[in-house]
């Protein structure tokens, strides 16, 4: 895809189908357990691809959030603060990790986003707070705020959940290698 924001980023790359992809967003705190998780529970490393599949989910109802706590826990990450208010749109993240994707830092964006999110209960739609992410990545404020406004970026976006959809993911956090794996890494069997 053109590069017109002149952003620095590599060209698209075939995908390669001994690689699972790591499909996630940023709209529920099973995203962030997840992506905790999906590096070391796959034999190799997943392709970490930042989709817009659906709505999101919405706040987590108590029970939801007692059990996503639970399994917090259990994996030793601190218990779920929630964004108040919640966030009803996250495309600022989204185009932010898509950004990350191309500058080969998408893993360490996207955890310090859901962190944000989850441990810390700060609102990914709020331009502020992605910029803390960006930055705990080294990615340069300036960079990300042009790669936001970018048409290029939203393509790549576009591309990436239209292959996701198109792929049967219709819920996130979703592994895929050749079809969607089982359950979503880190959620329980019922």
């Amino acid at each position: 895809m053109e590069d017109e924001a002149g952003l620095g980023l590599e060209p698209e790359r075939p995908e390669a189908p001994d690689r699972p992809i790591f499909y996630f967003d940023f709209s529920s705190p099973e995203c962030w357990l997840a992506a905790e998780r999906v590096n070391h529970e796959l034999p190799v490393v997943p392709v970490w691809t930042p989709v817009r599949v659906a709505a999101t989910s919405g706040r987590p109802s108590t029970e939801q959030l007692a059990d996503l706590d639970r399994r917090a826990v259990e994996h030793g990450l601190p218990a779920i603060r929630l964004p108040d208010p919640w966030p009803d749109e996250l495309d600022v993240a989204l185009r932010a990790a898509t950004f990350a994707a191309a500058s080969g830092r998408v893993v360490a964006f996207s955890l310090a986003a859901l962190r944000q999110a989850f441990a810390a209960g700060r609102d990914l739609s709020q331009v502020d707070n992605v910029l803390i992410a960006a930055a705990a990545c080294e990615l340069h404020p300036r960079a990300v705020l042009k790669a936001l406004e970018s048409r290029s970026i939203e393509q790549r976006l576009d591309a990436a959940s239209e292959e996701a959809r198109r792929r049967g993911v219709a819920r996130l956090p979703k592994v895929w290698q050749g079809r969607p794996v089982g359950r979503p890494v880190g959620r329980p069997a019922r």
